[in-house]
C-alpha cells in the first residue's frame, strides 16, 4: 500500500478505537451551550470509515479508497461545532423539518396558513430554507443506539418550532453494513398535520477534500426532467432535460457546459451553476438509482440510490475562496464539492401538482437513501 494510504488507514483505525472506547469523542459546545460528540462507524468489510456527530446529525468525514486502495476523506466539513456554526453551508447536515426552500416562509394545510421563520432574505430571495435559522441541523440529536457500524439519532421538534405545526418525533439511522455502503433511514411521526422533507446535505469531492473543484468529475443523473426556477430559486414548472445543460442522462463532467451555462439568463440566479431539482425516473417510495459521481483520476465512484422522488444538485458555487478545510493549511473554493440531496420537491407545500409532503397523525414518514462507494 502507498505510504499515504497506510497513514490514512492507521489514522482511521485510531479514530475508530478512540470512539469505541469513549462512546464518542468531544466535538465542542454549541452557541446554545449543548455539548456535541463525534462517533466513528466502520464498514465490516473494510475500506469505508465514517465520522459523524450528533450536532445536526452531520457526516464530518468519509474515508473511501481509490483504485489503489488509498484512503481519502471525500466529504467537506470542519473539525468543531464552532466552525460549522461559523461557516455554515449546511455541510454534512441532517436537514429538516423541511429541506430546501418554502417560498416567503408560508404554506397552508387544510385551509389554515402557517408562517415560518424566514432565514434566506437576500433580495429577491425570501424563503424558509432547510427548516429555518434553528432547523434540525443546528440541534444536538440524542444517540439512542450505537455499534461500530450503526448509530441511531432521535429528535423531538415541538409544536411551533420555527413556525411549523405539530410535535414531530424523528428517528434517523446511519449504518455501514458492508460493500462500501452508507445507508440512511429516516422516520418521523406527528401529532398534528405538518410538512416533512428530510435529506442529508453532504458535499462530495471524490478526489479528496480541498483538492480543488469538482467540475472535472463526472456526474450521471437518472432524470429525464428537471425543475425550472425563478429568480428566487423557487420552482416554476418541470421541463425535459433533453437538449439542455441539465441533461446528465449520460455521464459527463460537471463543468463541461460552463460556457453555455454562463450565457443563460435563467442561471443568473444560481451564479451560472447548478442549484436545481431533478425529477428522478421511477416511482416515489420505491428504491431506484438517483445518480453516479466519479473521479477519473482516483477512480473513486459514488452511486446514490433512494426512495425519494427527487435529487437536488448544488455545486457549491457560493463557497468563498480561502474557506478553511479540515486539514490544517488547506482551503476550499467555489465548487469545492457537490451536494447531491435526495428529497421531495422544493416548495412542495405551495404546489399541489407536486407529490405531497404533508404528514398527518397516525402516519409515519419513511425514506431511505443508500450511498455506495467503489473504485474502478
Amino acid at each position: 500500500m502507498h505510504a499515504m494510504g497506510r497513514f490514512s488507514a492507521l489514522l482511521a483505525s485510531v479514530l475508530i478505537l478512540a470512539g469505541c472506547r469513549t462512546g464518542g469523542l468531544p466535538f465542542g459546545m454549541t452557541k446554545y451551550g449543548e455539548a456535541a460528540s463525534l462517533y466513528t462507524l466502520r464498514d465490516p468489510d473494510g475500506g469505508l470509515v465514517l465520522e459523524v456527530t450528533d450536532f445536526g446529525g452531520r457526516l464530518v468525514r468519509c474515508w473511501a479508497p481509490d483504485r489503489w486502495g488509498r484512503l481519502a476523506d471525500v466529504a467537506l466539513g470542519w473539525n468543531t461545532v464552532a466552525e460549522y456554526e461559523r461557516y455554515g453551508f449546511s455541510a454534512g447536515a441532517l436537514v429538516g423539518r423541511y429541506a430546501n426552500r418554502i417560498a416567503d416562509g408560508r404554506f397552508s394545510i387544510d385551509g389554515r396558513e402557517f408562517r415560518l421563520a424566514v432565514n434566506e432574505a437576500k433580495p429577491p430571495r425570501r424563503s424558509n430554507i432547510h427548516g429555518g435559522p434553528r432547523g434540525w441541523s443546528t440541534k444536538v440529536w440524542k444517540v439512542v443506539e450505537r455499534s461500530t457500524s450503526r448509530i441511531v439519532f432521535e429528535l423531538v421538534s415541538p409544536d411551533g418550532d420555527m413556525g411549523f405545526p405539530g410535535t414531530v418525533k424523528a428517528r434517523v439511522t446511519y449504518s455501514v453494513p458492508g460493500g462500501g455502503r452508507w445507508v440512511v433511514r429516516y422516520e418521523a411521526v406527528t401529532d398534528r398535520p405538518t410538512v416533512v422533507n428530510l435529506t442529508n446535505h453532504s458535499y462530495w469531492n471524490l478526489a479528496g477534500e480541498a483538492s480543488g473543484t469538482v467540475l472535472g468529475q463526472r456526474l450521471a443523473i437518472n432524470a429525464d426532467r428537471y425543475t425550472q426556477t425563478d429568480e428566487r430559486r423557487i420552482p416554476v414548472t418541470d421541463a425535459p432535460v433533453d437538449g439542455t445543460v441539465f441533461d446528465f442522462r449520460r455521464p459527463r463532467a460537471i463543468g463541461s457546459m460552463a460556457d453555455r451555462m454562463a450565457a443563460l439568463p435563467e442561471l443568473r440566479a444560481t451564479g451560472g451553476w447548478y442549484d436545481h431539482n431533478f425529477v428522478l425516473n421511477g416511482a416515489g417510495g420505491e428504491m431506484k438509482p438517483a445518480c453516479e459521481l466519479s473521479d477519473p483520476v482516483s477512480g473513486r465512484v459514488l452511486e446514490i440510490w433512494t426512495t425519494e422522488p427527487c435529487l437536488q444538485v448544488y455545486t457549491a458555487q457560493d463557497m468563498t475562496t480561502g474557506l478553511p478545510a479540515k486539514e490544517k493549511g488547506r482551503t476550499l473554493c467555489p465548487c469545492a464539492g457537490v451536494a447531491l440531496e435526495t428529497q421531495h420537491y422544493p416548495d412542495s407545500p405551495n404546489h399541489p401538482e407536486f407529490p405531497t409532503t404533508v404528514l398527518r397523525p397516525g402516519e409515519t414518514f419513511r425514506s431511505e437513501t443508500v450511498y455506495r462507494f467503489g473504485a474502478r
